[in-house]
């Protein structure tokens, strides 16, 4: 409830700010609000549906109405853009958030006690500073020059701050990462392969949305139309993804979408800057059909790892995994096109990359979660 009223009233500060400054504090209140909700969400389905088969169909709801919206984005942002300009696109979350908060209200109260947890205060403010410096080093990189004192001097910080987090973690007695969760193969597997697929889907559409914009010079409406055979079979993957955790268990579907990412990526590398449509829209509908299937799989996988209790920390683990591959692909996918000139010759580098990325999470996710069979 906590969450959903931030974000919403985070959102309706964000289209009514007179400036950047405004919008910035906004956005960063959204994503407190979003980091409130989604995992709690999954905790919710969690404590509802006890069955593990009725829990995994349930997950794979959840994450299809996630994948549903993934996809929407693009198309409705545009179309929102065009016709009412940006801020639309954050007064539209609004009802939406109004909405949600009274379905969720409607939700009966957990009858099981509540766990008192402490806030891991020192964790939490070692991983922010570790993972915003690595950000900030990946965009402003290119701009300050890789050797330049401010950089070495970020670079320094993640991995100070990265080891610190480690340790602390480790000698929490309610750590806000239990490490003793990655013992597990699945549970490493899981959450490798949900970073990775947000990394490559995220850094995927703000590529593609300059290629679309800057190179061939396509409104805002035309790029979220461009975007259909992607967004499309993002809905439908999430739809299939949960049939087929459900028959044939999470490992193998993970394993099949991570093999088509990298046929997808590609088959993106012969596109130039006056290549047909054609060309660009041939493997957009197998790497949407590969980011559709991973979620919910993985999130069932993950969440089967750990018991009831701890259900909302292993959802956090899994949202933050997200998030965090979202901001870091963004980073490096933005890097590359401020680095690489012409802009073809970037995108094609972060094809490579892409790919490649893909094929090792297919190799990870194998020795974690197949090979080990736990």
């Amino acid at each position: 409830m906590a969450g959903l009223v931030l974000f919403t009233v985070a959102s309706a500060l964000c289209g009514l700010a007179p400036d950047l400054t405004i919008l910035t504090i906004a956005r960063v209140l959204q994503g407190v609000g979003a980091a409130l909700l989604v995992p709690c969400s999954l905790t919710l389905i969690n404590h509802a549906y006890p069955d593990p088969g009725e829990r995994a169909v349930a997950f794979g709801v959840w994450a299809s109405c996630g994948g549903a919206a993934m996809a929407a984005g693009p198309l409705v942002g545009g179309l929102l853009i065009n016709m009412f300009g940006w801020r639309s696109i954050f007064l539209a979350n609004v009802p939406i958030g109004l909405l949600g908060v009274w379905l969720t209200w409607r939700v009966a109260r957990d009858k099981s006690e509540a766990q008192i947890r402490h806030l891991d205060l020192s964790g939490q403010l070692s991983l922010i500073l570790a993972l915003g410096s690595l950000i900030t080093v990946l965009i402003e990189g290119p701009v300050l020059g890789w050797q330049s004192l401010p950089i070495l001097i970020g670079i320094a910080v993640s991995i100070a701050s990265g080891g610190l987090f480690l340790v602390i973690e480790s000698l929490r007695d309610q750590p806000m990462l239990p490490l003793s969760f990655f013992r597990n193969g699945l549970f490493s597997g899981s959450v490798v392969v949900t970073m990775v697929s947000a990394l490559i889907f995220y850094g995927l559409v703000f590529m593609l949305s300059l290629y679309f914009q800057q190179v061939r010079n396509y409104s805002a409406l035309r790029t979220g139309l461009s975007f259909l055979p992607l967004t499309a079979m993002v809905t439908f993957g999430s739809m299939i993804s949960s049939r087929l955790a459900k028959k044939y268990g999470p490992r193998w579907p993970v394993a099949v979408a991570l093999g088509l990412y990298a046929t997808g990526f590609f088959g993106l590398l012969p596109v130039t800057a006056t290549s047909p449509y054609w060309m660009i829209a041939l493997p957009l509908p197998v790497i949407g059909l590969a980011a559709g299937l991973i979620t919910p799989a993985a999130t069932t996988a993950l969440m089967g790892t750990v018991e009831k209790s701890r259900a909302g920390v292993a959802a956090g683990v899994q949202n933050s995994s997200r998030q965090t591959g979202a901001s870091i692909g963004v980073a490096i996918f933005g890097a590359l096109s401020a680095v690489i000139h012409p802009f073809i010759a970037s995108m094609h580098t972060a094809m490579w990359i892409a790919a490649v990325i893909s094929l090792a999470a297919l190799l990870i996710w194998w020795l974690t979660a197949i090979s080990n069979n736990r």
